[in-house]
């Protein structure tokens, strides 16, 4: 396992990738140049804060999607999951499958944490605005999931995209 941070900044050539979405088919980063892509890391489905963050960008999506910006969805949890996360929130954009957090390691945001003492790997919970030439525009780390849809929503605005 590989503790080796990518730290990807602004300015930086987005890492492509190719995962698995909810609908069992496969997605990467490289099919959606020309686009805006905001993708955020959360930690688990069907958890408070990011059952709060998933709803936010659900209830601010047709601001997203009239900007042509795609909203992508990334955890270490299963499809069958996703499926299950999505339907009970009704949650409009793909969620992706990243189970051995390859994705995650490779955007520098599987890090170490710690609950209640204990010491453990997971997503550190990460957005990156990228633009459609494939370029990270902005990065929101450390992100608290109340609010975190609309601040995007005005970086969006600010950057022009």
């Amino acid at each position: 396992m590989s503790n080796v941070s990518s730290n990807v900044a602004i300015g930086d050539l987005a890492p492509d990738f190719d995962l698995e979405t909810d609908t069992g088919d496969r997605l990467s980063l490289g099919s959606l140049l020309g686009k805006t892509v905001i993708l955020y890391f959360y930690p688990k489905d069907d958890t408070p804060g990011c059952t709060t963050e998933a709803c936010g960008f659900r209830d601010l999506f047709p601001r997203f999607s009239a900007g042509d910006a795609v909203i992508l969805g990334v955890s270490p949890d299963s499809v069958a999951s996703h499926v299950k996360f999505k339907q009970k929130f009704a949650i409009p954009f793909p969620l992706l499958a990243d189970e051995d957090h390859a994705v995650a390691e490779r955007y520098g945001v599987w890090v170490e944490k710690t609950l209640y003492g204990r010491k453990s790997m997971g997503i550190e919970r990460t957005t990156f605005i990228i633009g459609p030439d494939g370029k990270v525009k902005r990065v929101f780390a450390k992100v608290k999931a109340d609010g975190h849809a609309e601040e995007v929503a005005s970086a969006l605005a600010d950057l022009g995209l």
